[in-house]
């Protein structure tokens, strides 16, 4: 597939991380639609980490391609570094949160988070791609998703509180001390990864089929399709096992992956077959330098919180913004423009900083 038929790909990875910058750098009172739902239920705020996922599925079998999905030194020591690189990042980005708040040490720093759940996805879909017969990827997804409903059914899975398998899990693998505490259920936590791992194994199944497709036409019709698929199932999987992202809900696995896979469709036909391009310049400086711009913005928001400059970026903007929810999108908004305009200059050099 030549660079121009992936352009659509990196426009889609462009508006999730946009998405991601954009939700999580809200302040105080914020829309409805730009907060994660508190427990069962989705907003829009609740597809973007998701959708990273289910792109980065489709990205790691593209990127496997060229060892033919073979063992290799080489493939090893790719997804050996990648993986352990992306998990202490994330690591990294946790204690720079209580390291500027007076704590160097590393007893209470949080184990888990997006960045750490990108990596085990990545890792683990990898070695999966490379010891596997790919006709079977689906038949992973769904062992995975029963093994997983089993565990949440078996295990007070829904509750709100600390009776919730996946806190029980948590607490005694990694000490109370080294957890997410904003809920009782960490929403990146290590029972949860299993279905994200099925949900990066669907967006690998979903890169496989696409390449074999012949034409750009047939993508197309493939991504919808499995896309309405998914939704439906995962609608109807909904009655029984409620969407829930903290969970990361087998439900939720088969919704979130059906909008990616729809919304995928649409702009390569969008980009790829109409020709409409000029358009997504804006999303492309995202998609090439998707991980440095993200955690650029995580970064960001704990430097600027720490020495002040959030309050009175946010204080600025409130004095001509004078509707809170308004200001606290046009506060978020910021963050994207900062991100962006870094991502320009990047984008302009040709630089594309791989993480």
């Amino acid at each position: 597939m030549s660079n121009k038929r992936l352009l659509s790909l990196d426009v889609l990875r462009g508006i999730t991380v946009a998405g991601m910058i954009l939700v999580n750098d809200g302040y105080g009172d914020t829309f409805v639609t730009l907060q994660h739902a508190k427990w069962n239920g989705m907003t829009p705020c609740d597809l973007v980490f998701p959708f990273f996922l289910f792109i980065m599925g489709i990205s790691t079998y593209l990127s496997l391609r060229k060892y033919q999905f073979q063992w290799s030194a080489a493939a090893a020591r790719k997804i050996l570094k990648r993986t352990i690189v992306i998990f202490a990042i994330g690591l990294g980005i946790n204690w720079l949160a209580i390291a500027l708040g007076g704590d160097w040490g590393w007893s209470h720093l949080r184990i888990m988070g997006v960045m750490q759940r990108i990596a085990i996805c990545y890792g683990v879909v990898s070695l999966l791609a490379l010891s596997m017969n790919h006709k079977y990827t689906l038949h992973v997804c769904f062992g995975l998703l029963v093994v997983y409903t089993i565990i949440l059914l078996t295990g007070n899975g829904y509750a709100y509180d600390a009776t919730n398998i996946a806190a029980r899990i948590d607490d005694a693998v990694l000490g109370y001390d080294h957890l997410y505490h904003k809920s009782p259920v960490d929403p990146e936590g290590l029972l949860g990864t299993i279905s994200a791992i099925a949900h990066t194994l669907i967006g690998f199944w979903c890169g496989r089929a696409m390449m074999k497709a012949k034409t750009t036409n047939e993508r197309v019709l493939r991504f919808l399709l499995a896309g309405g698929i998914l939704v439906i199932g995962g609608w109807l999987l909904s009655f029984g096992l409620p969407l829930n992202k903290r969970i990361w809900s087998p439900s939720y696995v088969l919704m979130t992956c059906g909008l990616a896979s729809l919304l995928q469709g649409i702009l390569m036909y969008v980009i790829d077959i109409q020709g409409y391009q000029r358009w997504s310049t804006f999303f492309m400086v995202f998609g090439v330098n998707p991980l440095f711009l993200y955690v650029l913005s995580e970064v960001m928001a704990i430097v600027f919180g720490q020495y002040g400059v959030n309050d009175a970026l946010y204080n600025m903007i409130h004095t001509v913004v004078l509707n809170t929810y308004w200001a606290s999108l046009c506060y978020a908004l910021t963050y994207v423009l900062i991100c962006w305009a870094v991502g320009w200059w990047l984008y302009k050099r040709k630089v594309f900083i791989k993480i």
